[in-house]
């Protein structure tokens, strides 16, 4: 596993580095196309993807990414292993130059999510996770050639870590509002006594539940399965879950329909 976890992780750090070469340079356009769903595509997402690709290829799994095409269940149910991976989540903040966009990289077996890293290129933070070796953030890392597993883990914060503020934290997501989430935040603040609402974009959402900083995230809007696999190892290893909305179904992946449901990361 620990092999699988540095190629993933160096995999992401080079994505980010070539993500910020873009993102940095201000007479970039981003090259910004329109999907079939209308979402965004820049060139910074083509060109992580390319490098993620060319990383996990080396391995012996096969790989759902959001750029690449989509290959047909019937192929797909015979993949006991595979990498899911969104080369760029957040590709609206990236438009908006705010910083709040990751870089994920999942491996799912059996569809359940067992490894994920989640890169956070302009704070270059870290999030990893497995579920025998617990879930980890590393600060100020950045893509070097060689990368040791021993020197990462020297690094390493072990998550959750203890918070000292006592609300009860919703993290939910900046460009993706919807009133059935309302109606949920509006719920738990009759049930708890002060509640606070943080607003972020991309899979650093889950990264904080993950890590402590906040106590839920309620997704009433729709995902897929890269945009949460990731996220989900990382707190699945720190001793958390993500489920849908009945609160006992953890995600499943490598779905014949890679939509997710609704959830609630708790």
């Amino acid at each position: 596993m620990n092999s699988l976890l540095i190629t993933a992780i160096t995999a992401a750090l080079k994505a980010g580095k070539e993500i910020l070469s873009i993102y940095d340079d201000p007479a970039s356009d981003f090259e910004i196309e329109q999907k079939a769903d209308h979402s965004p595509l820049t060139l910074a997402d083509r060109k992580s993807n390319q490098i993620i690709m060319d990383y996990l290829n080396t391995t012996p799994y096969p790989v759902i990414s959001e750029e690449n095409k989509e290959v047909d269940f019937d192929i797909r149910r015979h993949w006991p292993v595979v990498w899911i991976v969104d080369p760029l989540d957040g590709t609206k903040e990236f438009i908006k130059r705010n910083g709040e966009f990751t870089v994920n990289i999942a491996l799912v077996e059996e569809g359940v999510p067992t490894l994920g890293v989640i890169y956070i290129p302009v704070k270059q933070v870290l999030y990893y996770g497995t579920p025998t070796g617990g879930a980890y953030r590393i600060d100020n890392l950045a893509f070097t050639p060689e990368i040791r597993f021993e020197e990462l883990e020297k690094r390493a914060v072990a998550l959750p870590e203890k918070r000292e503020n006592p609300a009860y934290i919703v993290v939910a997501s900046r460009s993706h509002t919807t009133p059935e989430t309302e109606a949920f935040i509006q719920q738990l603040r009759q049930t708890h006594e002060h509640v606070e609402l943080t607003s972020i974009g991309s899979s650093i959402k889950i990264c904080l539940v993950a890590e402590g900083k906040a106590d839920i995230y309620p997704r009433f809007a729709p995902t897929m399965e890269w945009d949460t696999a990731a996220g989900h190892a990382i707190t699945k290893a720190a001793g958390k879950e993500v489920y849908q909305t009945n609160g006992k179904t953890p995600l499943r992946y490598n779905k014949e329909n890679l939509l997710n449901p609704w959830f609630i990361v708790k």
